[in-house]
């Protein structure tokens, strides 16, 4: 679900578009193919759920939008951010936090 990179973090994401509201709701997947469940309150439509994604990860991470970018899965619901200026430890410590 977190992977280290030079640049930051790496998340694979599942995301649910068009729910009551933005939150993380539990993981989806075990092991190496676990991904983050997070339910989106904004539609699929014109990439605004995943603009909402990005928002929400920004502050998340306590990160600019800018320090926020969608790798791969801009039409999936599988998706992968990277996570720019935070190590694996921060992000987990901030999703352990959520639970």
């Amino acid at each position: 679900m977190i992977r280290e990179t030079r640049e930051g973090v790496t998340l694979a994401v599942r995301a649910q578009p068009g729910a009551k509201k933005t939150a993380i709701t539990g993981v989806h997947g075990e092991g190496a193919e676990a991904q983050l469940k997070i339910a989106v309150q904004a539609p699929p439509l014109e990439g605004r759920a995943n603009q909402a994604l990005i928002a929400f990860l920004s502050e998340l991470f306590s990160r600019p939008r800018a320090q926020i970018e969608l790798k791969s899965g801009d039409l999936s619901r599988s998706k992968i951010f990277l996570v720019r200026g935070v190590t694996r430890q921060y992000a987990e410590s901030v999703l352990n936090a959520r639970k």
